[in-house]
């Protein structure tokens, strides 16, 4: 045998396996992406604590996902520092088995408020699941004179600094300030770090007015010691139609409307949250699930990363909005 066939050969057989590994290569990603999920415990991460609107709807799922998955789901409560614990808790793991359940009232204020933001929002939350709306209310204590709106931004105008005033970590709070500018309120706004204990000062007349989730205020309502002036959706809300909304009362500047959402780590695929989302809405879809959250003033509107993605987007730009009439810019 010549020289010349001999690397010919060496060559063809070279070349040969050069084919073989490129095939085994190109193969990898879909038998990635093939392996079963979850393979371990997932941890659902929630900005906000016990009680609130999120973790009342997280908590329905877990039960109906474990049976699916075969695995625990886990949920860790991390409320404070508006919304921040949760997020960097979660960004930090860059772990497909754990996953952000977050209102977007979370972060949709941060461009505006924070000098420096520890995670990018489309770099590092990849949409998986649109799974409710959030209805939020005007609130004030049972025992106040308060009986509308306009009463209660009626004193504060006759008591200018007298009025402490909370709103719920993000854009709720960042609407708040909208309306306390718009109706040139002097007013004292008071922060807590979990919403709930927000809910319980109101009741107990150490604060006088709360924008919040009716799933926070909702027992205290039924305990008769706080009162429900208004609902901030566009539309009144189907589980209590006789209360209206702030733009029916004349003060749309009070205008909010969240969505709650399943987030994965940014090198999430899409096949992979397209897959966890399937399962999300055929669980909330039940209609237990669907009756129970009503009942805590949540109207399940389910959907996949692209429609929690388009969400995200109508709310940025309403929040840009906002911002813009507030004389705010993006910090960042």
């Amino acid at each position: 045998m010549t020289g010349n066939n001999i690397c010919r050969r060496t060559f063809q057989t070279f070349i040969g396996a050069l084919l073989v590994l490129a095939s085994v290569c190109a193969a990898a990603p879909a038998l990635a992406q093939a392996q079963p999920w979850p393979q371990r415990p997932v941890k659902f991460i929630l900005p906000f604590g016990a009680g609130s609107a999120t973790d009342v709807a997280a908590r329905l799922m877990t039960d109906k996902l474990q049976a699916r998955w075969g695995q625990p789901v886990v949920i860790e409560n991390k409320p404070g520092a508006d919304g921040l614990l949760a997020i960097t808790s979660f960004t930090q793991a860059n772990d497909d088995h754990v996953l952000l359940y977050a209102s977007s009232a979370s972060f949709m204020a941060h461009p505006y408020t924070l000098e420096k933001l520890p995670y990018n929002m489309e770099r590092d939350l990849a949409p998986i699941a649109r799974v409710t709306d959030t209805v939020l209310s005007a609130n004030v204590a049972a025992s106040s004179k308060y009986k509308s709106l306009a009463d209660f931004v009626a004193q504060a105008k006759a008591e200018p600094g007298k009025m402490n005033v909370t709103g719920a970590p993000g854009v709720p709070d960042f609407t708040l300030d909208y309306f306390i500018k718009t109706q040139g309120l002097n007013v004292v706004k008071v922060p807590f770090k979990n919403i709930v204990d927000g809910a319980t000062a109101l009741a107990g007349s150490q604060i006088d007015f709360l924008i919040t989730s009716v799933a926070i205020v909702r027992p205290l309502v039924e305990a008769e010691k706080i009162r429900i002036l208004a609902v901030t959706s566009g539309k009144r809300a189907s589980f209590s139609p006789n209360i209206p909304t702030v733009t029916e009362l004349g003060f749309p500047a009070l205008t909010v409307e969240t969505t709650a959402g399943l987030y994965g780590p940014k090198d999430m695929p899409l096949a992979l949250r397209e897959r966890i989302a399937k399962d999300v809405i055929e669980v909330v879809s039940d209609k237990t699930i669907v009756d129970r959250l009503a009942t805590t003033g949540q109207a399940v509107n389910a959907g996949g990363p692209a429609d929690l993605a388009r969400a995200l987007k109508e709310q940025a730009d309403n929040t840009a909005k906002i911002a813009k009439e507030l004389g705010l810019k993006p910090k960042n």
